[in-house]
């Protein structure tokens, strides 16, 4: 993490404690850069970034002022535990229950994104009319493997388009990178809490899970090595920026510790990073992947989150698997390939990213002080630097009631016993943030905060 934003989440935590109080007034650039050895620059960005999340507010002449004190919630507990192997057995989803804005994690496009993508779309039809007869290319089509090499490069992280292969969205290349590196019966290590839709995919492929504890800072990769010395996994699945769902991004030491790990023992680690776009703070963390020398990292990613769930178009960099995972391909939409290579070289994807990232910032705000007035007491909430969805802690609440009134008054949530093979997290929630906090997105929460404290036992 860069030094002006290591200073920006000490200072937002020491906010967050009450440690500098509601309009208390901020050292001055000079004062904060000579405190903490820094260039005025650092300063600059650091208050900026503190700005920007809203912590504290610029008076003309004046200087700054810290926002807001205790009306930010602490971040959640988390639990510390014994690693254990288990048989994933995982509930039919509820039909029944409607997608919607708080429950899915997705970013709601604005006009002008939306524009530029259709225009994409319609120069990929006209394009694509010379080769309806053909088949896609089995890797992926070479003008969006170059277009995705060439913006990944713009924003540090070198690859060559030949390392990688378009798929069907992000979960697709997870799967095929599971059945290309596992067999019936293994083991594989995840994050805990981690993304049911991983869940969902392992039980799928009847392979066992142990979970790994997780952080404020990561996850443990202690107790990781220890059950690769003792031989207990056979791959790693690990979402390792602006994980979903407890938001938390591993650090650059943690990522090369993991891809040092993964090469170490030789054991495969399968990293989803479809949220690696969206930092709230226009900085690109780089993915483990980057750290991989030996091709043990395999690399999956898309652009179901940074632009929309139902193109279904995502990409994978398999490393020393590459061969195998390539003999399940046999190409990808060429239309979706071409509207996308189009909207990337256009300069419209990364000027849309940029957009999103500011918008994901304010709504982050914005939900965060909405929970911080109407949770119930004791309530806990992580404030993530980046990514669509927070975690939410709520002390007493009634796992069951709850899930019974949700499902009756139709409201789209996520309970966090779904995050979990064990019984914990059964007093958290998972919130997408990727809509603006309007009327309509406010008349869901104060129904669905309702609910929370009908079902509240303290």
């Amino acid at each position: 993490m860069l030094k002006y934003k290591q200073l920006a989440a000490k200072v937002s935590h020491d906010i967050q404690q009450n440690r500098l109080k509601n309009g208390a007034r901020m050292l001055s650039l000079r004062q904060f850069a000579k405190q903490h050895s820094i260039s005025v620059s650092t300063a600059v960005s650091c208050y900026e970034e503190l700005e920007k999340q809203g912590w504290i507010a610029a008076r003309p002449q004046a200087g700054f002022y810290v926002t807001h004190s205790s009306t930010i919630l602490p971040s959640p507990h988390w639990p510390s535990f014994d690693t254990e192997r288990t048989t994933p057995s995982r509930p039919l989803k509820e039909a029944s229950i409607p997608q919607g804005a708080l429950g899915m994690a997705c970013l709601e496009l604005d006009d002008h994104t939306q524009r530029s993508l259709d225009r994409s779309l319609r120069k990929a039809i006209q394009f694509q009319t010379r080769h309806f007869a053909q088949y896609p290319a089995q890797q992926g089509e070479p003008y969006l493997r170059d277009a995705l090499a060439e913006h990944f490069q713009t924003n540090g992280y070198a690859l060559n388009s030949n390392e990688l292969v378009i798929t069907h969205g992000c979960m697709d290349a997870v799967k095929t990178a599971l059945m290309v590196c596992t067999n019936k019966g293994d083991t594989i290590a995840v994050s805990s809490p981690c993304f049911n839709g991983l869940l969902d995919l392992i039980a799928q492929l009847d392979l066992n899970l142990i979970e790994i504890p997780s952080h404020e800072d990561g996850i443990d990769l202690d107790a990781l090595e220890k059950l690769l010395r003792d031989n207990q996994i056979q791959a790693g699945l690990f979402c390792t920026t602006h994980m979903n769902p407890q938001g938390i991004t591993l650090s650059s030491q943690q990522k090369q510790r993991l891809a040092n790990l993964a090469a170490t023992y030789r054991i495969p680690v399968i990293e989803d990073d479809v949220y690696f776009e969206l930092s709230h703070s226009n900085e690109l963390n780089l993915p483990a992947a980057y750290y991989d020398t030996s091709g043990y990292v395999i690399w999956c990613s898309s652009i179901s989150k940074t632009l929309s769930p139902n193109y279904r178009l995502g990409w994978c960099k398999p490393g020393k698997y590459f061969a195998s995972f390539l003999q399940y391909y046999q190409g990808v939409s060429g239309i979706l390939q071409y509207a996308i290579s189009d909207l990337i070289c256009s300069g419209h994807y990364a000027k849309h990213l940029k957009q999103a990232q500011y918008t994901l910032a304010q709504n982050k705000r914005d939900y965060s002080l909405y929970l911080a007035t109407h949770l119930p007491m004791g309530s806990r909430i992580t404030q993530p630097d980046g990514g669509l969805v927070l975690w939410m802690q709520i002390p007493h609440l009634d796992i069951t009631r709850f899930k019974l009134a949700i499902q009756r008054e139709k409201i789209d949530i996520r309970t966090g016993d779904i995050f979990t093979e064990s019984h914990r997290y059964s007093d958290c929630l998972r919130i997408n943030i990727g809509y603006p906090l309007d009327g309509r997105i406010e008349k869901q929460l104060d129904n669905l905060m309702a609910l929370i404290h009908q079902c509240c036992t303290g």
